[in-house]
């Protein structure tokens, strides 16, 4: 089991608590995604390849909508969250386990649209590791189809090189969550160690450890489009209400 997997797969049962209110972020994620979507003539019936689900954040949200999605991640973890999320929330997803370096061993057809929501791709540690993602994801699309996916916005970070992230701090019934990352950096390469103190009587302490890389957009950019996609744009959180840029690439 690699790093990234055991991260996922350790964080499946606190992933929501990253969140004031899941539930919500399901909906306004979803929201998000579809206007871009329907800026593109992507409608409901559009078929929907969520390649880095986690536990349904964005696949839940659009599932709700109408749209038909089917949900993949290499942790089984959070699958088993994500599907009885799923259930809970009264949608039809098709979950499969995947890496979505090789998408093509699971899934044989192609999807009018490929998500990988909140920055999943960043775990590829090498361009030449982005390179064999981008070419499995792509190969799943159809002609004209599209993929959307968000990253931090990492042009500026390797030069800043910040040794944390901001805490997140929520307020609930019984106290106060707060969440926040530490951040090692190797060169480009940041080991992230995630912590989430819950303070809600008796206080306690979850902390998950990765690795990721900050990938500028203009590799991402050049990276679409030699592996089939004719546009390529970026949008950012003032424009689009999402939290992290987003890429858009049409095939």
């Amino acid at each position: 089991m690699n790093i990234t997997q055991n991260f996922y797969d350790n964080m499946a049962a606190d992933y929501d608590k990253l969140f004031l209110d899941w539930q919500a972020a399901t909906r306004e994620q979803a929201e998000i995604l579809d206007k871009i979507f329907r800026d593109y003539g992507i409608d409901q019936t559009a078929r929907i390849l969520d390649c880095a689900c986690g536990i349904g954040t964005q696949s839940i949200g659009l599932a709700a909508l109408g749209y038909s999605l089917t949900s993949s991640d290499i942790s089984d973890a959070e699958l088993a969250e994500a599907a009885q999320r799923a259930e809970e929330n009264k949608v039809t997803i098709r979950f499969e386990h995947a890496d979505f370096t090789a998408l093509e061993e699971v899934f044989s057809e192609q999807f009018d649209v490929v998500i990988a929501m909140d920055n999943p791709l960043a775990h590829m540690l090498t361009r030449a590791d982005m390179d064999t993602a981008i070419q499995s994801i792509t190969s799943r699309i159809r002609s004209g189809g599209l993929f959307v996916s968000s990253f931090r916005d990492y042009d500026a970070l390797p030069e800043e090189k910040p040794t944390y992230s901001p805490p997140y701090i929520h307020k609930t019934q019984k106290g106060q969550r707060v969440s926040f990352q530490t951040w090692d950096w190797e060169g480009d390469v940041y080991h992230l160690t995630q912590y989430i103190i819950d303070d809600q009587g008796a206080p306690t302490v979850s902390k998950f450890d990765c690795a990721l890389r900050a990938v500028r957009r203009e590799e991402l950019t050049d990276l679409l489009l030699a592996h089939g996609c004719r546009e390529v744009v970026w949008k950012f959180p003032e424009e689009t209400g999402f939290y992290q840029p987003i890429v858009i690439a049409k095939k």
